[in-house]
């Protein structure tokens, strides 16, 4: 007797599949079981056009959640209907009261405030800010860092899976070089100890698990950046050494920003940001730091052109002090 699968159990499936991040899984399975409890518990495939929309102005109106989070879980509804129902919804032609969007200049450190942040940083977490914010890395991208993504030789940096989907190489900082070349060679002594304890495996992205099954246990996959112990795979069970947390590295950065009395909204992001920005204002020109950041629009780009803009703007003199 076949045992019905529940839609849920199926979604996961499928994201995993399709080899979505653990962060993408969770965040879809909550957006189509609060679609679905909604909806007082209606099945989707008896749900369709009306209904989805009828669940977006609900989150616009009621729940007044950001344009962001509506079209998180737009996204979510688009992929329960055309990857796990198999019903194409392009022809709906969905129209959804949207969430109101506004326009954000994302605040942006300067040079100085960037080293007094790094400076109030310890151990390996001033290490990976400051390759975050010296390479321009989204913080997934630094965290998903392995040894073999660093070529010393060449001296460049090389982001695979990243949130574009368009891999990339970044030029290395030649200020940290030795240093992470030190933190390679920790990784090393480090997997050595894994191995004689019985562990030593890694994530392996896609299907390369199955195509290279031993590729696991090879130390050029390992993580740059470490968890400091080993702990349980949530998907397989596996017992292995997983990156550093988000949430520790963001913790450690909010930390850093409060010593340091910077009263700006600090985050992980912002490296990025000014990353960019100081390039800009360097004479980088805009489409090498759309390259370098990884974005598929110029126009996402162009942002950090009204950043300048707005810095600029700040150096004019009041006529009073003419």
């Amino acid at each position: 007797m076949q045992v019905k699968r529940k839609l849920l159990d199926i979604v996961r499936d499928k994201i995993r599949f399709k080899h979505y991040s653990r962060s993408t899984e969770k965040t879809y399975v909550h957006w189509i079981k609060h679609y679905i409890f909604y909806h007082k518990k209606r099945h989707p495939k008896d749900m369709g056009k009306t209904e989805i929309e009828a669940y977006l102005t609900y989150l616009a109106m009621d729940k007044q959640v950001s344009p962001t989070t509506q079209n998180q879980a737009f996204s979510a509804l688009l992929f329960l209907y055309k990857e796990v129902l198999e019903i194409d919804v392009r022809e709906w032609n969905i129209q959804a009261l949207r969430a109101q969007e506004r326009k954000h200049i994302p605040a942006v450190l300067t040079k100085e405030e960037v080293t007094i942040v790094l400076a109030n940083l310890n151990g390996v977490y001033e290490l990976m800010v400051t390759l975050m914010y010296g390479c321009g890395l989204r913080m997934q991208e630094l965290l998903n860092l392995r040894i073999k993504d660093i070529d010393f030789g060449f001296n460049k940096v090389y982001i695979f899976d990243s949130k574009s989907l368009r891999d990339r190489t970044v030029p290395l900082p030649l200020k940290l070089k030795e240093r992470l070349k030190q933190q390679v060679e920790k990784i090393k002594h480090i997997h050595k100890l894994d191995l004689d304890a019985g562990y030593g495996t890694v994530f392996m992205p896609h299907a390369l698990e199955k195509k290279y099954p031993k590729a696991k246990f090879e130390t050029k996959w390992q993580y740059l950046f470490p968890m400091r112990n080993v702990a349980e795979d949530p998907r397989s069970g596996e017992i292995r050494r997983h990156h550093v947390h988000p949430q520790t590295l963001g913790r450690n950065i909010k930390v850093a920003a409060q010593k340091a009395n910077i009263h700006k909204r600090v985050t992980s992001h912002i490296f990025r940001h000014s990353y960019a920005t100081h390039l800009l204002q360097a004479g980088i020109d805009l489409r090498s730091i759309q390259e370098l950041l990884g974005h598929k629009s110029v126009e996402t780009t162009m942002i950090y052109t009204h950043i300048v803009a707005e810095i600029n703007k700040g150096r004019a003199v009041s006529p009073l002090d003419m």
